[in-house]
C-alpha cells in the first residue's frame, strides 16, 4: 500500500493539549470542560515548586517514537504531529503528579495521543469526503469569536496571548481550523444544536458540585445569568464531542488503521 504524508499541522480534536484550548473551557465557572484551565493552574504550581527548590519536573521519553506513528486509510500520522501533543499531555500529567505523588503513565499517554490523532484524521477524511472545507475566513471568524468570549479585542490579540504560552500562530490556527472542521462535520451529521435552559442549568449544577468538592481552594462560581454565554459554549462543546465520538466509532469500523508505537 502506498502511503501519503500531509503537511504537519493537524492537531487533535480533543482541545486539551494546546494552550488555545483554554479559551474553549468553562473557565469562568471554575469547572467542567477539557481541564486545560486546571492544567494551567497545575503548571503554575509546578513552576512555583521549582522556584522554591523542589525537584524539577520529569521529562517525557521521546526515544523509540517512529517517524510514522500511525497509518489511517493510507495517510501517515507523523512523529512531528505526535511529539508536541504528547509533550503537552505529559506536562499536564507531570504537574498533577507533583501533587498526587503518582508518576505519569507514559504508555497510556502515548496511546491516548495516537488514538486522538487517528480520530482526528478519520474525521478530517470524512469531512473531505463530504466536501466540507474550512477557509482562512472561517478560521479568522472563529478566532475573533474566541477572543471576544475571553475579553480580548481581536483574534490577533488572542494569537499573541497563546504565543506567550509557547504556541506558535501556525499551531493555534491549525488547532482552530481542526475545531471548525469538526463543528461543520457535526452540523452536517446531526443538524443544528441549540441548548435549552435545562441543559445549561445541568452544566451549572455540575460546576457548583465540583466547587463544593474542591472546598475553599475552588474559584467562586458567578451567578447563572452572568455565565450563561459560557455555559452555552460548554453545552455546544459537549454536544460536538458526543456526536464526533459517535461518528468516530462508526468510521473506525471500516477504517484501515495501523499504529506503529
Amino acid at each position: 500500500m502506498t502511503h501519503t504524508t500531509r503537511t504537519p499541522a493537524r492537531t487533535r480534536t480533543i482541545l486539551g493539549s494546546l494552550a488555545v484550548a483554554a479559551v474553549l473551557t468553562l473557565s469562568a465557572c471554575g469547572g467542567g470542560g477539557s481541564g486545560s484551565d486546571a492544567g494551567a493552574k497545575k503548571d503554575a504550581s509546578a513552576s512555583a515548586g521549582a522556584s522554591d527548590g523542589s525537584s524539577a519536573a520529569p521529562e517525557p521519553d521521546l526515544g523509540g517514537i517512529p517517524d510514522v506513528v500511525a497509518e489511517v486509510n493510507g495517510e501517515d500520522v507523523t512523529k512531528d504531529e505526535f511529539v508536541p501533543i504528547y509533550e503537552a499531555s505529559f506536562e499536564q500529567a507531570a504537574a498533577q503528579s507533583q501533587m498526587t505523588g503518582q508518576a505519569p503513565d507514559e504508555d497510556a499517554l502515548k496511546k491516548q495521543t495516537v488514538d486522538d490523532l487517528v480520530d482526528t484524521e478519520l474525521l478530517s477524511q470524512e469531512a473531505e469526503s463530504r466536501g466540507i472545507e474550512v477557509s482562512d475566513q472561517d478560521v479568522d471568524a472563529e478566532l475573533d469569536t474566541l477572543a471576544k468570549q475571553n475579553g480580548m479585542g481581536s483574534g490577533e490579540e488572542l494569537l499573541k496571548a497563546v504565543s506567550a504560552q509557547g504556541v506558535t500562530e501556525d499551531q493555534a490556527r491549525a488547532q482552530v481550523e481542526t475545531q471548525v472542521m469538526v463543528e461543520q462535520l457535526v452540523a452536517d451529521e446531526d443538524g443544528p444544536f441549540d441548548p435549552t435552559t435545562q441543559d445549561l442549568r445541568a452544566i451549572y449544577a455540575q460546576a457548583k458540585q465540583q466547587q463544593a468538592q474542591a472546598g475553599e481552594q475552588a474559584q467562586k462560581i458567578p451567578p447563572f445569568d452572568q455565565v450563561r454565554d459560557q455555559l452555552e459554549q460548554q453545552a455546544r462543546s459537549q454536544q460536538i464531542g458526543k456526536v464526533a465520538g459517535r461518528l468516530v466509532q462508526q468510521l473506525r469500523k471500516d477504517a484501515d488503521i495501523t499504529v506503529n508505537l
